[in-house]
């Protein structure tokens, strides 16, 4: 017998409500505005997805974080999208694929997962980015890092801190300039990840400690990096970083931690992480990738993803709108005006609604507002 609270919502999803769902509206307007004004064409994808065309777009995509069950229809697994990438890929390789390069397109929506991600128990959050479709360039990434650092500040983050990556620097290291052994590298990149000095020396990547220590803030961290650049791998990529902080300059803090890969499943060879003054943990990832194909290596791209529900919280309260009683016998054509003028009204339904308990701030008196 089930004796639980049937009004009970499951662990890691909530109701948004008053001030915080118009502070939630706000928080989006402002960030879609910012995309929308650097020519960024916004796409509306379903919410549901055959599980095959999610999971086949992006390498890394886990499909065991998806809510998944079957198509009573087509009888084929469908799946609740976890990331809304994929289907910006999807669009721009089947109705968009005659449009011309670069394609610029925008998004935004909810995503769910089984579980949450570390501290965090959200199963559900709100998703908004931008992906460059066509480049991966030094241009294309750092017009995609300035957007997303433009986005946050629009919805209100301040203190920004852009986090450059490098996801793919083992693969370019261990080709040529330290190789590994075949089965020491994924052991390598764990020591990495973990940033754990002996366990590297250990597993046989002593070679790899200095990148350890190219970490923190940019000019110094990449000067480090650079004295890992044995026989010159590396250098079109310390020259690509250093470009794109340069075009940075002034928006955002910049850091450099090279051996990052958390959150990097599909992306190639740059990529960054943003956080911002008063918010726990990060507020999106972004870098360059491949949208695969079936057939042939796919197109290049570069793209964001933000996570601003963070900055909904604390957008409640600041810049609350006034609300406009009228009584009974109000001027209907002056309420209209007014509703016109951007006021928001309330009307009286019986002489026993009160304007404070229902919340206004004003009340109308004739044709014009009287502050309560």
């Amino acid at each position: 017998m089930d004796d639980s609270d049937p009004d009970l919502l499951p662990e890691g999803l909530e109701d948004r409500l008053g001030s915080e769902a118009v502070a939630g509206q706000r928080v989006l307007r402002a960030m879609l505005d910012a995309m929308d004004a650097h020519g960024y064409d916004r796409v509306v994808p379903p919410l549901i997805e055959f599980e095959r065309s999610l999971a086949a777009r992006m390498s890394g995509i886990r499909t065991r974080r998806m809510f998944r069950f079957v198509d009573p229809a087509s009888l084929r697994t469908l799946a609740l999208r976890s990331d809304i990438t994929p289907q910006v890929g999807r669009i721009a390789e089947t109705r968009l694929a005659a449009a011309p390069r670069p394609l610029r397109l925008c998004y935004a929506g909810q995503v769910a997962t089984i579980r949450g991600d570390g501290l965090d128990p959200a199963r559900e959050r709100l998703q908004v980015g931008a992906e460059l479709i066509g480049r991966d360039s030094v241009a294309a990434a750092a017009e995609i890092a300035g957007l997303a650092i433009e986005a946050l500040a629009a919805a209100g983050a301040t203190g920004i801190t852009v986090d450059f990556t490098l996801p793919d620097l083992v693969d370019t290291l261990v080709a040529e300039a330290l190789p590994l052994p075949a089965p020491s590298i994924e052991a390598v990149r764990r020591e990495l990840d973990a940033k754990d000095a002996g366990g590297l020396v250990a597993v046989g990547g002593e070679a790899y400690l200095p990148l350890l220590y190219a970490t923190g803030p940019f000019e110094q961290a990449i000067d480090k990096l650079a004295t890992v650049d044995a026989g010159g791998a590396l250098a079109s990529r310390i020259e690509a970083l250093r470009e794109i902080a340069a075009r940075l300059a002034g928006g955002a803090r910049i850091t450099l931690d090279p051996t990052e890969r958390h959150g990097f499943e599909y992306q190639s060879w740059f990529g960054f992480t943003l956080f911002a003054d008063g918010v726990r943990g990060n507020l999106g990832r972004g870098g360059t990738y491949r949208i695969a194909r079936e057939s042939g290596e796919g197109e290049v791209a570069t793209g964001f993803s933000l996570y601003p529900d963070a900055l909904v919280e604390d957008a409640v309260g600041d810049g609350g709108r006034d609300s406009l009683f009228l009584p009974l016998d109000h001027d209907r054509e002056a309420a209209a005006r007014l509703r016109a003028v951007g006021w928001r009204t309330v009307a009286a339904l019986d002489a026993a609604d009160d304007p404070v308990a229902l919340g206004c701030s004003h009340v109308m008196a004739g044709d014009e507002p009287r502050r309560l």
